[in-house]
């Protein structure tokens, strides 16, 4: 089957977008309810990019400790809430830029990918991984412009073809995924150039130049809904979107990096938008399934009477944190991962159990309640 091409099928995908630890937070709390809704476990696919994939490479790892008893896990709290909120309570970012700066032979993104072992994956590879649900953890290649996704069966992109079972270390995988630029990209990968499997449209495969030092960047790059790798496969699709909202700016700032980066921002904001755009189309045409919910979005528009009531002045702010990997306080923790919590409820019970009687959502923070 060309690559990236496996037809649609019946199934449950997940995308978990960009947003650093804002984003990881966010998930998490979507993850929660998701759980509590029987749906986390009904999962065939969770595709994911940047602080998105910080939240996935965790569950990735812990998914067969995990012990569901009628398609839910009571152990959620233990096995994946607590060690990644203790990393979302670590500086990341910042001595990885000056750690990377003042070392030459040591890049940012590997210290960025240290920080990743040591604190999450230890020396798991993508083997480690369960078969189910796949996990796709998406990058940005720099050399192609393409989506170079990893996951346990297979590694690559179209025109570089496969790389089957590899081994890389899910620390790699995280880190490239969330390998923001310009600070802590590239992430660069070694290969052996003839592990690639050439699949139809591998134009470059085997082609030394690029099949053997793979630069690599964020995955939101590309795609900061983490969204291709699961639209093009399953008929159900479930977005949670942590992407921080476009900035109006009355001052433009003139000198050349301010500028690359402010333009770098409108092209991702207009990408998110036109893919978000086709998503929802697809909703309404009956083409897809699912749900969407983004961290900006009034939760009063899902027409629920029985949503968790969010006042938007403690809300809206939330889109607006920082995309960082830097220390989250136990308050920007906490409501962070209530709204991810309090806005997957009513996204899901709105559009996918209409007809389902659910157990009635509650604060994961009942201190940090966002009404």
């Amino acid at each position: 089957m060309p690559f990236g091409r496996e037809g649609v099928q019946d199934g449950i995908a997940l995308a978990l977008s960009g947003g650093g630890f804002r984003a990881a937070l966010f998930h998490l709390g979507s993850l929660w309810r998701l759980n509590e809704l029987g749906y986390l476990r009904k999962l065939d696919r969770i595709s994911s990019v940047s602080g998105g994939s910080i939240t996935s490479g965790v569950l990735a790892l812990r998914w067969d400790k995990l012990s569901f008893t009628d398609g839910i896990t009571l152990d959620f709290d233990e096995k994946i809430v607590k060690p990644l909120r203790d990393f979302c309570a670590c500086s990341i970012d910042g001595p990885a830029i000056g750690e990377g700066a003042l070392i030459p032979w040591k890049s940012i993104s590997e210290v960025i990918q240290e920080k990743y072992s040591e604190h999450l994956f230890g020396k798991a590879t993508l083997q480690d991984i369960p078969d189910v649900p796949r996990f796709v953890f998406n990058t940005t290649n720099l050399q192609t412009g393409n989506d170079f996704r990893f996951s346990k069966p297979y590694a690559g992109d179209y025109r570089l073809g496969l790389i089957p079972k590899p081994t890389t270390l899910l620390s790699f995988a995280v880190a490239a995924s969330s390998a923001f630029p310009p600070f802590l990209s590239p992430a660069i990968l070694m290969v052996d150039a003839k592990s690639f499997t050439k699949v139809e449209g591998a134009d470059l495969c085997g082609n030394e130049a690029y099949c053997s030092r793979l630069y690599l960047s964020d995955g939101g790059v590309y795609d900061n809904l983490g969204l291709e790798t699961a639209w093009n496969r399953y008929r159900t699709i479930l977005v949670s979107d942590a992407g921080a909202p476009m900035k109006v700016d009355e001052e433009v700032q003139t000198v050349w990096h301010s500028q690359a980066l402010r333009a770098m921002d409108i092209a991702t904001n207009q990408s998110r938008g036109l893919r978000k755009r086709a998503l929802i189309d697809d909703f309404t045409r009956s083409e897809r399934k699912g749900t969407y919910w983004g961290i900006k979005t009034d939760i009063s528009a899902y027409g629920l009477s029985n949503s968790l009531p969010c006042d938007p002045k403690k809300v809206m702010p939330l889109a607006g944190i920082r995309t960082r990997l830097n220390p989250f306080s136990e308050e920007e923790q906490c409501r962070l991962i209530n709204w991810g919590y309090a806005l997957c409820d009513a996204a899901m019970r709105r559009f996918v159990l209409q007809d389902v009687q659910m157990p009635d959502p509650k604060w994961p923070y009942s201190d940090y309640a966002l009404n």
